[in-house]
């Protein structure tokens, strides 16, 4: 059974989903918001009928689950990263350089020891990328 990231934010969602659609060519496999709820919101689901209570999307062939979750505000997103590994340089740069539209780099995309192009951006949201040229 595979592990799935599953990313949480807190009312910015739906603006995610399509930045990392046009970024990363993100697929939405499955989308369900709150009012989409079959049955009467139980008090603890105080996060509005319009937002994302769960999606499903395909971002270079893994699934990424992502949801509004309580819509408390600025999501947060530490002690982790997502890793997306290219076969060529040009590839690794462009998604580099569409991830840190609004984010901030973290180390520059660059040579290494262990690949021809690797580096380390905060995208917009705080989802910390690495993105690098693989074998």
């Amino acid at each position: 059974m595979p592990v799935q990231p599953y990313l949480f934010f807190d009312g910015c969602c739906e603006e995610a989903i399509d930045f990392y659609k046009s970024a990363l060519g993100a697929e939405v496999q499955m989308l369900m918001r709150y009012g989409d709820h079959p049955e009467p919101h139980p008090p603890q689901m105080t996060a509005p009928k319009d937002k994302i209570m769960h999606a499903r999307l395909q971002i270079a062939g893994t699934t990424v689950l992502a949801s509004d979750g309580h819509c408390s505000g600025s999501p947060v997103f530490q002690g982790f990263g997502m890793s997306i590994t290219t076969h060529d340089e040009g590839d690794a740069r462009r998604k580099f350089a569409a991830l840190s539209d609004g984010g901030t780099v973290r180390m520059p995309l660059d040579k290494t020891f262990f690949s021809p192009a690797f580096g380390m951006v905060a995208d917009k949201f705080g989802v910390l990328w690495m993105v690098m040229v693989g074998e």
